[in-house]
């Protein structure tokens, strides 16, 4: 991979794993999803007018299809994410959901896509995957809800895959801006819960005084990071993109473990060092 698409996914993986914390310890929230995607939509609006002037794109069926696509899967992604850390630990749901995740995008890139691969591009693969199943630690004790908290995970572990696929293809074959891509799926899913959020507006008033530090950690990092990786896939195959950006699992199972104090083990050590070496080997394949 380029050094500029490396770069460009481990600032990604470090917004990405901070923003999850933040969602975290909203868990409590029943409106948290709806809040942070109605105010990305009031933050990025400058940036997105900004490029409709300047840039004038024109936009097919096929455009508006895979925005839309992209939109109704952002919104099964954070309802399954949110409902995991509602239901079990971030050191359990995050790696789970962004281990099975990869996999699945590797294997629709190359099948669907058609892009090519070696075998160090399968071995890098294959080494994240087994690195976070040791990051997870499912077989201890002591997770709080495991049963869902696994089936949470790997349904979001879904969601990244097929969103992955879509807006891949939005921005290197349909050449949309990934500014697009991410704001249509935050603008759409604010437009879908808004309904849901007036009904209920006593307490959806009340969450965002008492979650307003969260949502809008999430509503700044939650985009950016999202953006970077578009970016990242317009220079490098989305086969090693995709994998490459799990470094956040480290960054996520450490904050797990030490700022929400929950349960960890010495065998994420050689979880780490798996996962380090398989996006080492995805960045010299190819």
């Amino acid at each position: 991979m380029p050094l500029l698409a490396i770069a460009l996914v481990l600032l990604a993986a470090c917004t990405h794993a901070t923003w999850n914390l933040a969602a975290k310890r909203a868990a409590g929230s029943r409106h948290f999803v709806f809040w942070y995607s109605a105010v990305t939509v009031l933050l990025y609006l400058p940036v997105i007018v900004w490029l409709l002037l300047t840039t004038r794109p024109v936009f097919t069926a096929t455009h508006w299809l895979a925005l839309a696509a992209t939109s109704v899967l952002h919104i099964g992604y954070s309802l399954s994410l949110q409902a995991g850390y509602r239901n079990a630990d971030l050191s359990l749901v995050y790696p789970l959901a962004r281990g099975s995740g990869p996999l699945l995008s590797f294997l629709l890139a190359v099948t669907l896509l058609g892009e090519q691969v070696s075998w160090v591009s399968v071995a890098g693969v294959l080494l994240i995957v087994s690195g976070i199943v040791l990051v997870t630690g499912l077989w201890l004790a002591g997770h709080r809800a495991r049963g869902k908290g696994i089936v949470y995970g790997l349904g979001t572990g879904l969601f990244i895959a097929a969103y992955t696929i879509n807006d891949g293809w939005a921005v290197k074959t349909l050449l949309i801006s990934p500014f697009f891509v991410d704001y249509s799926g935050n603008l759409v899913r604010a437009l879908v819960m808004t309904p849901s959020a007036w009904r209920d507006k006593t307490r959806c008033l009340e969450e965002i005084r008492s979650f307003r530090r969260p949502i809008l950690i999430v509503s700044l990092l939650g985009p950016l990071g999202y953006i970077l990786v578009l970016f990242a896939m317009q220079l490098a195959p989305i086969s090693h993109i995709a994998p490459a950006r799990e470094l956040s699992t480290l960054v996520g199972t450490w904050l797990g473990a030490r700022m929400l104090q929950e349960k960890s083990a010495p065998t994420r050590l050689i979880g780490a060092v798996l996962i380090v070496a398989g996006v080492v080997a995805l960045a010299v394949a190819g």
